[in-house]
């Protein structure tokens, strides 16, 4: 039975919901986010504030709540030349992939991720990749995760667990989890509480927008991250709407 992990955790939405999924499943959980020269590097400060917040909010995920790593991870920045590690416009690439894409990132992550977790003696490492709402980035997929697990489980000589909570949902089922993780933490209106925390702590936007305060989070608006993140709230909403009154606090 597993009972520590790693949480790969940038302080966006995704990553934020797989740390609230995994405080709620394991027992001891750390987590590790990575310096690679990122446009969006106000994350990084975001992260922190979210940290706090769930420590402060959610007391019984305080207890579980371990140590937080962060690695400096420049080579990566200095190898990219895409639109999240250069001041270049979005654009989608003659392979079909958008200029965001980072080669090798998630590879990379994972591979320290779990050279820490190896040290840190945790057996899981969470990552928010998902194949359903996606840029189409080949390190996001199932099938680059099932390989990633065999190659460092083998190469380490230890079984590591990679879960991907968010794999096969979309970012309207992802606020939903976020909403029924919080409602089962023993927090009143917990469920609330989590996802207000997600909309005024974390942060997606590509372009590192914190002055644009929307009813789904802070950003620009208009860039990719952005407007998935803007369509699944809406939706999320709008599935919320249908629903029964009494359904809507569970």
């Amino acid at each position: 039975m597993h009972t520590s992990a790693l949480v790969l955790f940038s302080g966006g939405q995704d990553s934020t919901t797989c740390l609230a999924q995994a405080l709620a499943k394991y027992q001891r959980v750390e987590t590790i986010a990575f310096d690679y020269g990122q446009r969006h590097s106000v994350e990084l400060q975001a992260r922190l504030s979210v940290l706090t917040e769930l420590r402060q909010r959610f007391p019984a995920w305080s207890a579980r709540l371990g140590e937080d790593h962060v690695l400096d991870l420049a080579v990566l920045g200095q190898v990219s030349d895409t639109s999240l590690t250069r001041d270049v416009a979005f654009k989608m690439e003659s392979s079909g992939l958008p200029n965001t894409f980072v080669p090798g990132r998630n590879l990379l992550f994972l591979t320290l991720a779990a050279a820490l977790a190896y040290r840190r003696d945790l057996q899981v490492i969470v990552t928010g990749v998902c194949e359903t709402d996606f840029s189409g980035y080949p390190d996001c997929r199932d099938d680059t995760m099932k390989a990633m697990q065999l190659a460092l489980s083998l190469g380490m000589d230890k079984r590591f667990l990679i879960d991907t909570p968010l794999m096969w949902i979309d970012k309207a089922a992802t606020w939903q989890m976020a909403h029924d993780l919080g409602a089962q933490s023993g927090v009143t209106d917990g469920g609330d509480a989590l996802v207000d925390l997600i909309v005024e702590h974390t942060h997606t936007c590509y372009l590192g927008d914190r002055t644009h305060r929307h009813d789904w989070g802070w950003g620009c608006g208009t860039c990719p991250a952005c407007e998935l993140r803007a369509r699944g709230y809406v939706r999320w909403l709008a599935q919320r709407a249908a629903l029964p009154q009494a359904e809507r606090k569970v």
